[in-house]
């Protein structure tokens, strides 16, 4: 035997190879022959030394001795479930809902764990620096099988590198598995095993993506490494196809005909499919019947069949920097349920009858027909609004629209804008958070090549919309809270803020003269909203804004209610967006069948699904942002000699990120560029802090930048301080 063998053969890693075999499977029982088996000892030695191995755990009660042959680890009472997080050099922590604080995990305690898997782990003991350390005994659950990587190709083998960087192993592929792969090439590959023994997973390729760095295979990778599809499987296409979609006179008669209603649209420029209309209309009292109308989507996607299937398993559409990846297939996303002008559409709908103080007096809840009379962008709106004119400037106007009663359309318009007015106030008064964030979008040419940056900032007419669609989501939501008994729903969730981070933010705050008040429960979100004024214009302004953020829980669905923090509402659900959501495609169901007086929907059937929407809408904001990431690279790619003033959006013990002001970009800093000292990371402070100088480099600050490094394919955008 060589001295590398031995090694690999030593007392210490036979124990701990003897541990993770029992401990992978607490609750089972092993043989000793299997345990012979699984660590592969097949010399009278090596069997020697597991034996007495076994023995010694056995006298020091980690190990229970079932029978002659047959051992069992002693089940420890502080065993615990969480998420394993991989951190850059291969170790690893733990979020545990048991704990307040993350456990490290060293590399060789870790289990074969990969980032975001499900483990059960143990304490074992308080670090010198007071961090728990752990060690995983059991992966519970694999987050995800499928990667995103380069294939390199081998006489006799191929290896992929995955392309995430919390993955720290290559996937063995055997070249009958490479699908034919070219070497260099980019592939998703599926892991089939990990044998005990081996030092890195089993795989075969399941797709070929393209060469890096081409546009296409570079999106097609982003959707791939969240398991999100970009094509819809011919099977669904020809099921969505067949579909009856004329409107008949049957089915208007179960529905109430608001065809002869004032009707219109108010979408982006660029949007192809329309949720949402609203109706308009004077009573004779004074007071203002609004109708919000969805599409009915539900009426098409019949529950159970494959179409339905496919829905609910994308959950959302996906909105990359280039594309949209819908959750419909176009012929009901962009043709039959959107809610098109000069067209009849089969509609789900809230009207509300409200005074001219935005006070509801009557609401009433059900399935309609509408022909929706023009179709209006947000900038056409904001015209009319502004000018109270519907003389449309043609650098503006998206059609050519011969509207028969324009002046009534801009009397619903600015009427519409009032109500909106109020109820917003309203809202905010009641403790709704307010943050006003920029969306970047790209000017792309024929090739995906970015031209240009540009902004969209939320004006009146988007925060008229944005009322209304408020509105119906928490009537609804209201309207089955209060039903006797009690009716399973799809909620839309928020909680309240995170404790600690409040304090962090207070903290920080109180150093730039700001109070923001955290012991009264009841009233931090309006202290949170008089400190997001306070900072308005002032240097200090992205530090709080950020923090303020950081310190929010994330939206999700759930059957149980536990009202929307942020909206400062008790109840709250998502009806408005069934084209883009399978949530409200439920909710609409949902609805219909209580309106209908159906019995309650079993609870937990819909808590899965909620879990399943909440976890798809997750993976599809960051395929989103990624996707941003990317063409911000692409962009800055051309932009090497020009110097740009930023603001540090984050701050990490391996360099700063810097936010360019005039094109949103984000690259990173890192530590060993920055010249002058050496700096240290200042977790309490979110700063650098120069060892000898101490200067400060803080979450917040203005600085200036130049590109070092736009690296398309590994997706890094590296600056450098001037």
């Amino acid at each position: 035997m060589s001295r590398k063998q031995k090694n690999l053969y030593s007392t210490e890693k036979v124990s701990a190879a003897v541990l993770s075999v029992l401990k992978s499977s607490p609750e089972k029982t092993l043989k000793i022959k299997q345990i012979y088996m699984r660590l592969g000892a097949h010399t009278p030695q090596k069997r020697k030394k597991i034996e007495q191995i076994l023995l010694f755990f056995c006298n020091n009660k980690k190990l229970i001795k079932i029978n002659k042959e047959t051992y069992k680890v002693k089940i420890n009472k502080n065993y615990y479930h969480g998420i394993f997080n991989s951190t850059s050099n291969g170790a690893g922590y733990i979020k545990s809902k048991d704990f307040n604080e993350d456990i490290f995990i060293p590399t060789h305690k870790k289990l074969k764990a990969l980032h975001g898997d499900e483990v059960v782990f143990y304490i074992q003991k308080r670090r010198k620096n007071s961090r728990y350390e752990g060690e995983i005994i059991e992966i519970a659950k694999r987050i995800k099988n499928e990667y995103v990587g380069v294939i390199q190709i081998n006489k006799n083998f191929a290896f992929v590198i995955p392309d995430s960087k919390k993955m720290h192993v290559d996937i063995y592929v055997p070249l009958k598995n490479t699908k034919e792969a070219k070497d260099g090439q980019k592939v998703l590959v599926k892991i089939d095993n990990w044998p005990e023994k081996g030092e890195c997973p089993n795989g075969k390729v399941i797709e070929i993506l393209g060469s890096p760095g081409d546009h296409h295979t570079e999106i097609h990778a982003i959707l791939a490494d969240y398991g999100l599809p970009y094509k819809f499987k011919e099977e669904v296409e020809i099921f969505a196809n067949k579909i009856n979609t004329e409107i008949t006179q049957s089915e208007v008669k179960k529905r109430r005909d608001l065809r002869k209603e004032l009707t219109f649209t108010i979408d982006p420029k660029d949007a192809k499919d329309f949720d949402d209309a609203l109706s308009f209309k004077t009573l004779s009292n004074g007071n203002f019947e609004i109708g919000i109308h969805i599409a009915d989507v539900s009426h098409y996607l019949e529950q159970g069949t494959l179409l339905d299937n496919e829905a609910y398993e994308r959950a959302t559409s996906v909105y990359l920097v280039d594309r949209v990846v819908p959750m419909l297939p176009e012929v009901l996303s962009n043709n039959v349920c959107s809610l098109r002008p000069f067209e009849e559409k089969y509609t789900f709908s809230a009207i509300f009858e409200l005074d001219n103080k935005a006070e509801i007096i009557n609401q009433w809840f059900g399935r309609t027909v509408i022909y929706s009379d023009a179709r209006f962008t947000y900038e056409e709106a904001q015209h009319i609004i502004e000018t109270q004119s519907v003389n449309i400037p043609k650098e503006i106007s998206l059609i050519n629209k011969k509207y028969k009663t324009s002046s009534v359309l801009k009397d619903a318009i600015i009427n519409l804008e009032v109500l909106a007015k109020l109820l917003r106030q309203r809202r905010m008064e009641h403790g709704a958070i307010s943050f006003e964030k920029q969306e970047v979008k790209f000017n792309l040419d024929n090739n995906n090549v970015p031209l240009g940056v540009y902004f969209i900032t939320s004006k009146d007419a988007n925060k008229l919309i944005e009322e209304f669609m408020l509105l119906a989501n928490k009537k609804v939501a209201e309207f089955i809270a209060k039903q006797n008994p009690k009716k399973t729903f799809i909620y839309r969730i928020h909680d309240r803020p995170d404790a600690q981070k409040l304090q962090n933010l207070q903290r920080i705050s109180s150093k730039f003269g700001h109070n923001l008040n955290i012991n009264d429960p009841t009233n931090i979100s309006k202290s949170l909203n008089k400190l997001l004024k306070s900072v308005e214009g002032k240097k200090e302004q992205n530090l709080i804004d950020t923090l303020a953020i950081r310190t929010m829980s994330k939206a999700e669905y759930s059957t149980k209610n536990i009202g929307h923090y942020g909206l400062s509402f008790k109840n709250y659900s998502h009806f408005t967006s069934p084209i883009r959501r399978y949530p409200d495609v439920m909710v609409h169901r949902l609805l219909a069948s209580y309106l209908n007086g159906g019995v309650s929907a079993d609870q937990k059937t819909y808590e899965t699904k909620c879990k399943h929407s909440s976890n798809m809408e997750y993976l599809a904001t960051k395929a989103e942002r990624d996707s941003i990431k990317y063409m911000q690279i692409k962009f800055m790619q051309n932009h090497n000699n020009k110097s740009y003033k930023g603001v540090i959006s984050g701050v990490t013990e391996w360099g700063v990120y810097v936010e360019i002001l005039e094109n949103k970009c984000e690259g990173m800093v890192r530590v060993k560029d920055i010249k002058g000292d050496y700096y240290i990371f200042d977790p309490d402070s979110y700063s650098l802090v120069g060892e000898k100088t101490k200067h400060r480099y803080q979450l917040g600050d203005s600085v200036t930048i130049k590109v070092k490094n736009a690296d398309l394919i590994k997706r890094h955008l590296d600056f450098i301080l001037i």
